[in-house]
C-alpha cells in the first residue's frame, strides 16, 4: 500500500469507520488510540483475495460476449486489474463483460478502446509514497477535456475515489462533470462494526440503480467502508446519501487526526450517484474497498466483497454497470 509519509505504511479500507471521532478533543484523542490500533494490526499487507469467486445465476452476458469495460492504470491507480480491483474484474467477466486494463493516457483513440471507463483511486505521483497535502489532479486538463466530450458523446464513467489524498486526485474530473468532492474521510460516529444503507437509512430504493430491472436484483443492504464525500451537480440522482451521523474530517495528513483536524457534518453530502451527461452516463462513488476483495495484514483479514453479508455490494456493481453500458 502506498505510504502516508516516506517508509510509514497505513492500511485502507480496512472499515475502521466504526469508531469515528467527533470534533471534541477528548474524543478525537481516543479515537485515533483506536484508530492506530486497527493500523497496527493490518500493516504490512493488503493483496487480491485470489480465492474469491462469486457464482452469478443469471449472467447478464454470454461470456466475453458483453460491452467492454476499461480498467484505468494509467494514474497511479492503487487498484488494478490484477491487483486490488481483481475481484471488481472477476464479478463483471462473470457477468459477460470483457474486463481490459487501460495504461494510456486519457484521448478519443485510447478511450474508443471500450464502453465503459472506470478510474478507481487514481493518484498524482506527488502522493504515491506521500498521502500528505497537498494532492494535485491525477489527470491533466487535456485529460480531463478528453474525457469529458468521450462521455457526452455517449461513453459511460465509472468514477471510484476514496478518501483523502483519492478524493483531492480526482476533485478536477469530479468537478467537470458538477461533483465537488471533498478530500476527506467520512466517518460514522455511531460506532457500528459495519456502515450499512438500507430503504430507511441512505439508500435511494427510487433509482433504476438499485431497484436492478427484475426484482432479484434489488439492492436492499449496501455496506461501505469508510471512504470520502462529495456534493452531486442538479440533475444527478443520489444512490447512497450521507447524514448528520457521519462527521467529514480533513486531515494535513492521511490517517491522522490531531485535535484541530477540521471537520464538518456529512448532513447534504453523497457518497454514490448518477447522472446522465450528454448522450452519456457518469456514476461516482466516493468509496473503493467496497468493491474490492482484499486480504489485510498478518490475519489476512477479508476486505471487501469476501466480508460475510456483501451480497447487496454484488449486486449493486452488476446494477451499476448494466445501468452505465446501457443493458436492459
Amino acid at each position: 500500500m502506498p505510504s502516508t509519509s516516506a517508509g510509514t505504511l497505513q492500511p485502507f479500507g480496512t472499515g475502521v469507520g466504526g469508531t469515528l471521532p467527533a470534533m471534541e478533543l477528548g474524543s478525537l484523542r481516543s479515537t485515533w488510540i483506536v484508530l492506530s490500533l486497527v493500523s497496527t494490526e493490518l500493516l504490512g499487507q493488503q493483496v487480491p483475495d485470489t480465492l474469491f469467486h462469486p457464482t452469478i445465476e443469471a449472467p447478464r452476458f454470454a461470456a466475453g460476449m458483453g460491452p467492454v469495460v476499461m480498467l484505468d492504470e494509467a494514474h497511479h491507480n492503487f487498484h488494478t486489474l490484477t491487483g486490488r480491483y481483481r475481484a471488481f474484474a472477476t464479478v463483471l467477466r462473470a457477468d459477460g463483460y470483457t474486463v481490459v486494463a487501460n495504461q494510456s493516457a486519457f484521448e478519443s483513440t485510447a478511450l474508443s478502446a471500450g464502453s465503459v471507463l472506470v478510474i478507481a483511486n487514481a493518484l498524482h505521483s506527488r502522493n504515491v509514497q506521500d498521502w500528505r497535502l497537498p494532492c494535485p489532479s491525477a489527470f491533466t486538463a487535456k485529460e480531463i477535456g478528453a474525457v469529458v466530450e468521450w462521455v457526452r458523446s455517449g461513453g459511460a464513467l465509472f468514477l471510484i475515489a476514496d478518501h483523502m489524498p483519492m478524493a483531492g486526485a480526482a476533485a478536477d474530473l469530479g468537478r467537470a462533470f458538477g461533483f465537488e468532492f471533498l478530500n476527506c474521510f467520512a466517518m460514522d460516529q455511531r460506532e457500528r462494526t459495519t456502515e450499512r444503507f438500507h430503504a430507511t437509512e441512505g439508500l435511494n430504493m427510487a433509482h433504476a440503480i438499485i431497484r436492478g430491472s427484475r426484482p432479484s436484483e434489488l439492492v436492499d443492504t449496501v455496506i461501505t467502508l469508510t471512504g470520502s464525500a462529495f456534493q452531486m451537480p442538479e440533475g444527478a440522482d443520489a444512490l447512497i446519501s450521507l447524514s448528520d451521523h457521519y462527521q467529514l474530517l480533513e486531515p494535513v495528513e492521511a490517517w491522522a487526526f490531531p485535535a484541530d483536524t477540521p471537520g464538518r457534518s456529512g448532513a447534504g453530502w453523497q457518497q454514490g450517484a448518477a447522472l446522465e451527461f450528454g448522450k452519456g452516463r457518469v456514476v461516482v462513488f466516493g468509496e473503493a474497498a467496497m468493491f474490492s476483495a482484499q486480504l489485510a495484514g498478518p490475519h489476512a483479514k477479508p476486505v471487501g466483497l469476501n466480508q460475510p453479508g456483501m451480497r447487496g455490494n454484488i449486486q449493486l456493481l452488476r446494477n451499476i454497470m448494466s445501468w452505465l453500458s446501457g443493458s436492459p
